[in-house]
């Protein structure tokens, strides 16, 4: 089995912009069982997940719900979602 390499950092794609980010740098969201959307800061929780990045841009209500309908198959609230991204960010 190959070794690790010590400066190995993982990427993701944003759900918005579809840009590459190391995934520790971006935000996590999970769609759980009963199909709510929820920030995940551990980045360990059990359900299907979507990154999101840190540029402003992604973070207006309509790209980030669209962004989240399109990558976790979910309708959203545009408003409650960015209300708990930026809590999560701060």
């Amino acid at each position: 089995m190959p070794k690790r390499h010590p400066d190995h950092q993982p990427l993701r794609s944003c759900a918005v912009c579809r840009s590459v980010h190391p995934k520790r740098e971006m935000t996590r969201l999970v769609r759980r069982a009963d199909g709510s959307v929820s920030v995940d800061p551990s980045g360990k929780a059990a359900g299907r997940g979507t990154y999101l990045c840190d540029d402003p841009a992604c973070h207006e209500p309509a790209r980030l719900a669209d962004g989240v309908r399109r990558t976790l198959d979910v309708a959203v609230e545009p408003d409650a979602l960015i209300a708990e991204v930026t809590h999560a960010s701060a």
